[in-house]
């Protein structure tokens, strides 16, 4: 069974990742945003 030091390194490092995916992805979507709007 994983010991609780193990539990909690994993969920900060799950943590931030998601948060990094969520940013990643509105940063994403914004830009993709400008270039449809310089394009059209």
């Amino acid at each position: 069974m994983a010991k609780r030091n193990d539990i909690n390194a994993a969920k900060e490092t799950y943590e931030g990742f998601i948060g990094y995916a969520k940013w990643g992805a509105i940063a994403v979507a914004v830009l993709a945003a400008i270039v449809v709007w310089i394009i059209a």
